[in-house]
């Protein structure tokens, strides 16, 4: 007889705007949110739920054990701070709080 094992780990990542500034304004912010569940789906985890408020975000994946927790953490702030900046969302230079 086989036996095969599934195991799911979901992993609720939250980070901030740097110095809790409030620059994630309603009027961008979905599309931001958009952008960073396509990074994470791109890396293949499984957005559960994202959401967030004008200085820090929530995001819960189901995580698939392809690459280590904090390179993807770094890989959604790079990108997704690039995505903003580029498109000069907020006056100034955006940036995600270290850690």
């Amino acid at each position: 007889m086989a036996y095969s094992t599934f195991s799911q780990v979901y992993i609720h990542i939250i980070f901030s705007v740097k110095g809790r500034e409030k620059l994630l304004k309603s009027t961008f912010r979905d599309r931001v949110l958009k952008y960073i569940t396509t990074i994470i789906q791109n890396k293949g985890h499984k957005v559960r739920e994202i959401n967030g408020v004008e200085d820090h975000i929530h995001i819960l994946i189901g995580y698939n054990l392809n690459q280590t927790v904090p390179d993807l953490v770094r890989t959604i702030k790079m990108e997704s701070s690039k995505f903003i900046n580029e498109n000069r969302f907020v006056f100034g230079h955006f940036s995600w709080q270290e850690g």
